[in-house]
C-alpha cells in the first residue's frame, strides 16, 4: 500500500470527530467553518461555528441582516476582516447561485473572501471533488515524507498545488480522504515541533526519518508579529468598543486608553479603509 492509501487508511480509523465532517453537514458550513478556521484554533471555532449556523443556517439568512450582525457575531475570532468576507460571499450565493454553495472551484474562487484553499476545501470536503488541499499541516507532512525536508520553506501556491496533485489518488472518493487525512496528520501527529513518529501511519516510508532527522537549512516563512501591543490589538479594542454599542461612539472616546495615540488613530484608519467601521458625524460605528 502506497502512502496515500496509509494516510486515507488511518484517517478512517483515526479522524477527529469535529462538526464539518459529520454526516449531513452542508457546504454552508463548510464554507462557514472554512472561513471561520483561518488563522484559528479549532476549540474556538466549534462554539462559534454552532451559534452561527443556527442563527443563520443558509447563505440567504446571512444575506438579509446587516454587515454590522455579522462583525458582532464574529466577536472575538480574530482577523474580523473574514466575518465582513463571509457575509459578502453570502450575499453573492444567494443571489447568484439560489441560495446553494457552488462546488466549481472558479466559481468558488469569485466569492469574496475565498482564496485558493478555502475554494479548494470546499470543492472537496463539502462537495466530494478531486482537487489538491494544501495548507501548512500538508505542505509540512509532504516535505518531510516525501523531501526528507523537515519544513516546507516558504509556500509557493502553483507548486504546492501540482505537488498535492500528483500524491492525490485518481479515485474520487479515496482522494478526499486522502486530503483529508494528510492535513490531520499534520495537526495531530506530524507537527511543527514535536512530532510523534511512533503514532505516524507512514514512518517506515518517511524520507525525513530514513534521513536521521536533519535539521532544515532552507529559507523561512516569515514569522507573524506578536499580538500584544500590535496594531491588531487595538483595532481588536476598537471593534469591541463599538460591537457592544448599538449608537456610534465618539471617535475621542474609543480605545481612549490606549496609551500610544498614533497607533490607536492608525489602527482606527485601517478599520475605516478595510469597511470594517464607518465614521459619521455622531462618531464611529460597524457598517450596516
Amino acid at each position: 500500500m502506497d502512502a496515500a492509501r496509509e494516510i486515507a487508511a488511518w484517517f478512517r480509523a483515526s479522524a477527529r470527530d469535529l462538526p464539518w465532517r459529520r454526516a449531513g453537514f452542508s457546504a454552508w458550513g463548510t464554507l462557514v467553518s472554512e472561513f471561520m478556521l483561518q488563522q484559528t484554533q479549532v476549540e474556538r471555532v466549534i462554539p462559534r461555528l454552532a451559534s452561527w449556523l443556527e442563527r443563520w443556517p443558509t447563505p440567504a439568512h446571512l444575506a438579509a441582516e446587516p454587515a454590522s450582525e455579522a462583525i458582532r457575531a464574529w466577536d472575538r475570532l480574530g482577523y474580523p476582516r473574514r466575518a465582513l468576507a463571509l457575509h459578502g460571499a453570502a450575499t453573492a450565493i444567494a443571489e447568484r447561485y439560489e441560495n446553494e454553495v457552488p462546488s466549481d472551484v472558479d466559481e468558488l474562487l469569485a466569492l469574496p473572501g475565498v482564496g485558493p484553499y478555502t475554494a479548494r476545501a470546499v470543492a472537496v470536503f463539502a462537495h466530494g471533488g478531486r482537487h489538491p488541499v494544501v495548507d501548512t499541516n500538508i505542505r509540512r507532512v509532504l516535505a518531510r515524507a516525501l523531501d526528507g525536508q523537515a519544513e516546507p520553506g516558504p509556500p509557493r501556491t502553483r507548486a504546492d498545488l501540482e505537488r498535492m496533485d500528483a500524491f492525490l489518488p485518481e479515485d474520487r472518493e479515496l482522494s478526499v480522504l486522502v486530503n483529508a487525512g494528510t492535513m490531520e496528520l499534520g495537526q495531530t501527529v506530524c507537527t511543527a515541533r514535536a512530532p510523534r513518529c511512533g503514532a505516524c501511519p507512514i514512518a517506515a516510508a518517511c524520507a525525513w526519518r530514513t534521513a536521521g532527522y536533519p535539521d532544515y537549512e532552507g529559507p523561512r516563512a516569515p514569522r507573524q508579529a506578536r499580538f500584544e501591543g500590535s496594531d491588531r490589538q487595538v483595532r481588536g479594542l476598537v471593534l469591541r468598543a463599538l460591537r457592544g454599542s448599538e449608537i456610534p461612539v465618539p471617535r475621542e472616546a474609543v480605545a481612549a486608553d490606549w496609551p500610544d495615540a498614533a497607533q490607536r488613530e492608525r489602527a482606527i484608519a485601517g478599520l475605516l479603509r478595510d469597511r470594517l467601521v464607518v465614521e459619521t458625524a455622531s462618531g464611529l460605528g460597524l457598517p450596516d
